[in-house]
């Protein structure tokens, strides 16, 4: 028996503060393009870094969704194993040349979001997809904009 989230439509703080959570994608992937080095690259790190917090984040959901006991105990497992998966893949994006990581960290929110139109609609919360839609068009565009001004 899977349970099901309590309530589908996102609170009204939901989509303020993810919609300013896209505020740092947009500065930054801008202001790539309108500095020199080595400010310019400072900023593309700064980019880099903040799209790999958020993928962590989105991943770390997973886990509260284990934990919140949103499926059965014997049903957690997936859950997460892939809870830990965006910070590693974030983790490695840190790790390599700067515009390859902006654009591993872009292909990685798709994937996230690919996972959670998924697991979503399963638990009753499809109503967050629009929106998480929308924040992964934006993130992922900035993260490649980003990645083409280094």
């Amino acid at each position: 028996m899977t349970l099901q989230i309590k309530s589908q439509i996102p609170p009204v703080w939901a989509p303020r503060l993810g919609y300013a959570g896209l505020l740092p994608f947009i500065c930054l992937c801008l202001a790539t393009w309108f500095f020199q080095d080595p400010l310019r690259l400072q900023l593309a790190h700064a980019l880099l870094t903040y799209a790999a917090t958020i993928a962590s984040f989105l991943g770390a959901i997973h886990w509260g969704l284990a934990m919140h006991g949103l499926e059965e105990p014997d049903q957690t497992t997936p859950f997460l194993l892939w809870g830990v998966t965006p910070s590693l893949f974030a983790w490695l994006a840190l790790l390599v040349p700067l515009g390859m990581g902006l654009w591993g960290l872009a292909v990685l929110l798709w994937v996230c979001f690919w996972v959670d139109l998924r697991v979503y609609p399963r638990l009753g919360a499809q109503d967050w997809l629009a929106m998480r839609s929308v924040l992964t068009k934006v993130a992922s565009a900035c993260c490649v904009i980003g990645a083409l001004a280094v």
